[in-house]
């Protein structure tokens, strides 16, 4: 009696010759499954979000193309310095049409009249050249507003101009303003310092110096408030509205599709166009412009 239970005590949960196979099968099965599963995590393009070059060097599957994509992370630049010629010949009307108001005007895009349609025109001319140029300033509608950006507030008006002569206005283009001469007052303020700093300047050793050459303007901008500066100015009369089947600014299952064809795909879309919507979306932004927009809205999507 005692024996037997001896004997049962040292029986292990493998009692049959088939428990046995099972055993040794699934031993080896389950660890091929678990390290093919890991391997195609690694070399996977498409992570879930948070995945990081950490975690990969972690799972012991640190690529060339992480590494590269880490360091270009940690050293993004946070800001643009943009130089610009404020001396520059102004651009005519037709010009800054074909730049920065054709995506619009020429489909008639979220309500915009088109060029050249008379009957869309007639009760916007009615209203007066400087009502035009305000609304087209200021915004009006869907049409954000067109002052601050890649052209002066003298060649949007050109442009107004242009535009509401095709639709059969005759207002004469604007001139590029001419500078400002001092007045009496100034002139008399700066004789009088003139005046008192002369003994000073007797008194003191002569130093020959050079005229500063005037600066150009410049404009420092964030990479994040330049793509929604950009996304205000060019893309917002057709994202904002869904005109021309433009997926609108934060509608997510409209995003979706486009989201997973990666953004250099959808900045290649606005380099070169797409269905109504023309190069560049009517703009003169560079690459970098245009890929801190498509990044602003793809944002506001996810």
């Amino acid at each position: 009696m005692s024996d037997s239970t001896q004997e049962e005590a040292h029986t292990g949960p493998i009692k049959t010759p088939k428990q046995l196979l099972l055993a040794v099968f699934f031993s080896f099965v389950i660890p091929v499954f678990a390290i093919i599963g890991l391997v195609a995590y690694v070399v996977a393009e498409n992570k879930p979000a948070g995945s990081t070059v950490a975690e990969s060097h972690a799972l012991g599957g640190l690529t060339a193309q992480d590494l590269d994509k880490g360091v270009a992370a940690r050293i993004r630049k946070v800001g643009a310095v943009e130089i610009r010629d404020a001396n520059r010949p102004l651009k005519s009307g037709e010009e800054v049409f074909k730049a920065q108001c054709t995506a619009c005007h020429t489909p008639g895009a979220a309500g915009a009249p088109k060029l050249g349609d008379s009957a869309a025109w007639g009760p916007r001319i009615r209203s007066g050249f400087d009502a035009l140029v305000q609304s087209a300033l200021k915004g009006k509608g869907a049409m954000p507003p067109q002052t601050g950006g890649d052209f002066g507030d003298v060649e949007i008006a050109r442009a107004v101009a242009y535009m509401a002569n095709a639709g059969g206005a005759k207002f004469a283009e604007p001139k590029a303003p001419a500078a400002a001469a001092p007045t009496a007052a100034a002139s008399s303020e700066a004789a009088v310092q003139t005046a008192a700093a002369a003994p000073a300047a007797a008194a003191a050793p002569a130093v020959a110096s050079a005229p500063a050459a005037a600066a150009p303007q410049t404009a420092v901008a964030g990479a994040a408030g330049s793509g929604e500066a950009l996304y205000k100015q060019a893309c917002f009369a057709c994202h904002a509205t869904g005109a021309a089947n433009a997926p609108k600014f934060g509608d997510k299952a409209a995003w979706a599709p486009r989201i997973k064809q990666g953004v250099p795909a959808l900045v290649q879309s606005v380099l070169k166009g797409k269905g109504a919507m023309p190069p560049k979306g009517g703009s003169n932004a560079s690459e970098q412009e245009l890929r801190a927009a498509v990044d602003y809205m793809v944002s506001a999507a996810k």
